[in-house]
This record gives C-alpha cells, sequence and structure tokens, in this order.
C-alpha cells in the first residue's frame, strides 16, 4: 500500500491510499480510501507506517538534556563587548584576556571566590553559559590567579585608556577613599586604622577610587590600612599629571581629604589644578564669630558667597539647609538622652547599698567610656568625687552648636567665570555618586569583601577586577535606567529642585514609577541584581529528540526582549 497524490484540474489534487501488484506482467493498482479530507499531519503519519518506520509519542524521545541560564551572561558580556572593555584589557584575544572578562563578569552577575568561579565555568558543573560564551570552559583556579597577575601588570595601560575616553583638560574629578577588612594578617598591606566597616579585630586596607562628575569608575588605588586619607592624595595627582597628560584638573573632595596642608603643598603650588572641598566645622565656626560669615543672611537665602582673609583668593559658598538642621538637632538630643541614661546607670552603681562604686580613678574610667560612645562630651559638666559623680547639660555649648545646624561652606579655588556658586554646590554634592559607588563595591552587588588574598599583588588585582566590574554596571544601570528604580530623567528632578542647596529630589516620573512599581509602558520594575536574575530564566537548553541532540534557546519575555533593546545587545550565542 502507498499513499497517491493526483492531480484534480483546478481543485485540490486528491490524496488517495491505493495497493498496487503485478498480474500477468502488468502494474495493477486499486483505491482503498480517500484522505484529502485527512491533515498533513496525519498522512505523513500514515506515510510513515507505511514505510515501514516506528511512530513514539513525541515525549517519549524528547528530553531536555540540561538547562543554563544564560540571559544575563549574555547581557553583561554583550555590554562588556559593546563598550569595548575586552579591547581596552586587551587588544588580541587571548586565553589570559577571556579569563579576566569572565571574572569581571562573574563578579556582576554572582560575586564568588576564584575556586567557586572555576567551578561555574567547568562544563561538569556549570551553573550558567558564561564558560561556554568566552570559551574559558575548564579553567582551574591556578590559571584564574595568573590571569589575575596578567591583568594587574596591564593596569596603568587600562586605567589610561579609560581617561583617555572619559576624562578631557579642564575636567572634575571625584576622589574619595574607604577602607575594607580582609580576612588573616599575612598580607603586607593589611594594618589597623580607621575601620568604617565597623568589623573590630579586623585589619584593612585604604582604597582610593577616582571617577568622573558622573560617578564613572576610570581608576583605583589600594593603600595600607593605616594610611591617612589626605596622604593619598600625592600619588594621584602624580597618576593624572604624569601618566595621564592631564595638566588642567578641578579635584573635588571631601574635607577630611582636601585639609588645609594638602591645598597648601599639593594643590596650590601646581599650575592648572583647582579644588573644590568644604570647611570643617571648627573653621566654620571662626568665620562666624569673626563675622566673615553672617548667620542673618540665611533668613532670606539657603546660599551666600563671601570672602575671607584667611582663605585668599579663594571662593567661599556659606549653605543652610534647613532639613539636615532638623535632622542634627535631632540626632543631637538621641544622643545626649542615651548618654544621660548610662550616666545614670553609673549614678546609680554609685549609690546602691551592696558593694557601691567608689574611687574617683574608677568612676572616671566608666564615665570615659561612656562619653567615648556617644561622643557628646563636650555638652556636659561633671563633677566626680571618691564617693560619686554629678552631671548636667552645658546649655550654652550646645546652643552655640545648634547654632551651626545645617551650616556648611564650600571653598573653593574655581573662578567666577568658570563656575556659578551653586554651581560649585552642585560638584560637590557630586561625592554622592563615589559614595554610592563604593556602596555598591561594598554592600549592594559586588561585594569586594572580605578579602581572602594573602598577597599584594592578589589584593590589588582583586580590587581592580571589582572596579573594573562596577564600570560595566554603571553602564547597564544608565542604560536600564526605564525599567529599573533608579532615576530615568535626570533634567525633570533638576527642574524640579528649587535650589541646590535643598536635597536632591526625583523626578514625579520616577516617584510614580517607584509607587506603583511600574514603568510608563507597564512594565515592572526592578533593581539591577534582581533584572539580573530575571535574565537569568532565560536559559539555553540542550535537547535530545531521539539520537539527535542540539541547543535550544528559550523565548525572551516582554520584559526581557526590552532589557536586551535598551542595551542594545542580543541574547542569540
Amino acid at each position: 500500500m502507498y499513499i497517491d497524490i493526483v492531480p484534480n484540474r483546478n481543485s485540490p489534487p486528491a490524496v488517495l491510499l491505493r495497493e498496487g501488484w503485478r498480474e500477468g506482467g502488468k502494474v495493477r493498482k486499486r483505491t482503498l480510501a480517500n484522505l484529502s479530507m485527512l491533515p498533513p499531519e496525519a498522512i505523513e503519519a500514515l506515510r510513515c507506517v507505511l514505510r515501514g518506520e516506528k511512530l513514539v509519542a513525541a515525549g517519549q524521545h524528547l528530553r531536555i538534556e540540561r538547562s543554563l541560564p544564560h540571559g544575563g551572561v549574555a547581557a553583561v558580556v554583550g555590554v562588556i563587548k559593546k563598550l569595548g572593555l575586552h579591547t581596552i584589557v586587551g587588544s588580541r584575544r587571548s586565553a589570559q584576556r577571556e579569563r579576566v572578562l569572565a571574572m569581571i563578569a562573574a563578579r556582576v552577575l554572582d560575586p564568588a571566590s576564584r575556586l567557586a568561579l572555576a567551578r561555574q565555568l567547568d562544563p561538569a558543573t556549570a551553573s550558567s553559559t558564561l564558560g561556554e560564551v568566552l570559551g574559558v570552559e575548564g579553567v582551574t583556579p591556578d590559571q584564574l590567579y595568573t590571569a589575575m597577575d596578567w591583568l594587574l601588570a596591564r593596569k596603568e595601560r587600562i586605567e589610561k585608556k579609560l581617561a583617555r575616553r572619559h576624562l578631557s583638560q579642564g575636567t572634575l574629578l571625584l576622589y574619595d577613599v574607604t577602607s575594607i577588612w580582609l580576612e588573616g594578617r599575612t598580607c603586607p598591606l593589611a594594618a589597623f586604622g580607621y575601620n568604617r566597616d565597623g568589623k573590630k579585630g579586623k585589619m584593612q586596607i585604604v582604597v582610593g577610587l577616582l571617577c568622573t562628575p558622573q560617578g564613572c569608575p576610570v581608576s583605583v588605588e589600594v593603600y595600607s590600612g593605616n594610611t591617612a586619607d589626605c596622604s593619598t592624595l600625592a600619588c594621584q595627582i602624580a597618576k593624572v599629571r604624569k601618566r595621564w597628560g592631564l595638566h588642567r584638573v578641578v579635584w573635588v573632595g571631601d574635607r577630611g581629604l582636601l585639609t588645609e596642608a594638602r591645598i597648601n603643598e599639593e594643590l596650590r603650588p601646581v599650575e592648572g589644578l583647582d579644588w573644590i572641598t568644604a570647611l570643617r566645622s571648627s573653621a566654620i565656626r571662626k568665620l562666624v564669630e569673626e563675622q566673615a560669615l553672617q548667620l542673618s543672611l540665611f533668613d532670606e537665602q539657603d546660599l551666600v558667597e563671601f570672602r575671607s582673609t584667611e582663605y585668599p583668593g579663594e571662593r567661599l559658598v556659606g549653605c543652610r539647609n534647613p532639613l539636615l538642621a532638623g535632622e542634627r538637632a535631632r540626632k543631637r538630643e538621641d544622643l545626649l538622652l542615651a548618654t544621660e541614661d548610662k550616666l545614670e546607670t553609673i549614678a546609680a552603681a554609685t549609690r546602691r547599698a551592696k558593694r557601691p562604686l567608689r574611687g574617683q580613678d574608677k568612676i572616671a574610667l566608666r564615665v570615659g567610656k561612656v562619653l567615648g560612645k556617644y561622643k557628646v562630651g563636650k555638652h556636659f559638666d561633671l563633677e566626680i568625687t571618691e564617693q560619686g559623680f554629678t552631671w548636667q547639660r552645658n546649655a550654652e555649648r550646645i546652643a552655640a552648636e545648634a547654632r551651626l545646624d545645617g551650616v556648611y561652606v564650600i571653598r573653593s579655588s574655581v573662578s567666577s567665570q568658570a563656575m556659578q556658586a551653586d554651581g560649585l554646590v552642585q560638584r560637590y554634592k557630586e561625592l554622592s555618586r563615589i559614595e554610592q559607588a563604593f556602596r555598591s563595591l561594598k554592600t549592594l552587588h559586588l561585594d569586594v569583601r572580605p578579602i581572602h588574598h594573602r598577597l599584594t599583588e592578589r589584593v590589588q588585582a582583586h580590587v581592580f577586577i571589582c572596579m573594573l566590574a562596577y564600570y560595566v554596571s554603571w553602564h547597564m544601570r544608565q542604560a536600564l535606567a526605564p525599567i529599573l528604580f533608579a532615576e530615568d530623567d535626570p533634567q525633570g528632578a533638576a527642574a524640579e529642585r528649587d535650589s541646590p542647596v535643598a536635597p536632591a529630589q526625583r523626578s514625579s516620573r520616577a516617584k510614580k514609577k517607584a509607587a506603583i512599581k511600574r514603568n510608563k509602558e507597564g512594565f515592572p520594575v526592578h533593581s539591577l541584581q534582581t533584572l539580573l536574575t530575571d535574565l537569568s530564566t532565560l536559559t539555553k537548553n540542550r535537547v535530545q529528540f531521539g539520537q539527535v541532540s542540539f541547543d535550544q534557546l528559550a523565548s525572551p519575555t516582554p520584559l526581557q526582549q526590552k532589557a536586551f533593546e535598551l542595551l542594545g545587545v542580543t541574547w542569540r550565542r
């Protein structure tokens, strides 16, 4: 039996089931059934049966051998290639370059140790398609460490290329430092110093980060953990001037970094170097006492520019933020109450009937610990005797400090022709962007800490990889802003702000997006981390059908497709 298709003039051809045989040397045939009404799939199945093929249900011989997250990998690696970071890291493709790119991408996707990353890249234990996409499958931890050494040797060239891309003569540079704690005590860089992480008993390193005014990182340096913030400035200036060839730069740093000594010794003597920083509270108090800054000027305005003989040739911009004033007053009162509560506990110990606290030195020791904890001892008058002690608030000192609540002074050498007073305030406030970079590096996403490396070069390479990962994630946030909780209408936010002194306000669009958790197109909004998690559900599947195996990508959801459109990359690899 066989299936025959017979032309039928102007009508569709007839599909007939026929039987054929030989009789007296002639071929005979007859029609057994007309199959024209059957669907093509049924006709094809019957044809297979007549050929002797065995038919089975599709699910019996179709199975998914393995499914690996792919969408997040495609997004991050695609952005790395779109930014040209692969050519910045190494102009030619090499095993070392691809391993470095894998460490950068993995830091954005799923921060882990080198051992864990090696397992993620192993084909047998892979947790994503990262190893396959970059061609680094089967890499060992030792090979990753070798790639870190290779990267560190190229660090100066890479930073110079980033500087050429993002900086120019006369540019502003945001610079700040932070500390990061380490595990262990054998790293030569590890030392005890000003601990910003609050990890008692942990040695640390100091990290200095240079960013553009928009917050894009261009350079990072690692210092010993006991290095003072201000002492890191000299090598940064040398890097910018000698390595990058930028001789006209405006440095923006906080009051603890651009100190009077650093300005006089390292900035002022060099032509072309300007600065924007702020004064310490003691310097502000002195200006008020000398009537150089009159607080009554803030009755009708929140910003006033003035001059002082204490700072010849410099511009001073006084600002007063009422919201900041209220917050400082609230915090001071909370600290005073907390201190009084602890002091009362000590006083009760001196009055108890059984084993009372006695001795002027013992009482003073316990009182000193309390005053040192809350840092408001200057607001109390104490009288300590052998039998006990008394205290009371010093209303005069508290009132004197309260007068300066919310007041800060911007100090700058930038001329008024180059930048107006409100511009100086705005530029100084852009330091918050470098603080955001530190939060991303340390807590939110990239997990630069804790650091388990023991060698100086490995610690430096690890921090540099984390900075490059932040470089990638920073650009991703800019592109994906419409579907993230991030601000996607900076001009609208600036227009809704009354004064640069006032707290930063989000635009109406961003507020609405945050309130309803959806953007104007109806897509649910995410953080970058949750969006990458969502993209990881776009998988690459190894499918087996009978004796044949092949790879099949899942279809992206509308949100995933929108994310790839905003990034300008594709998920197809």
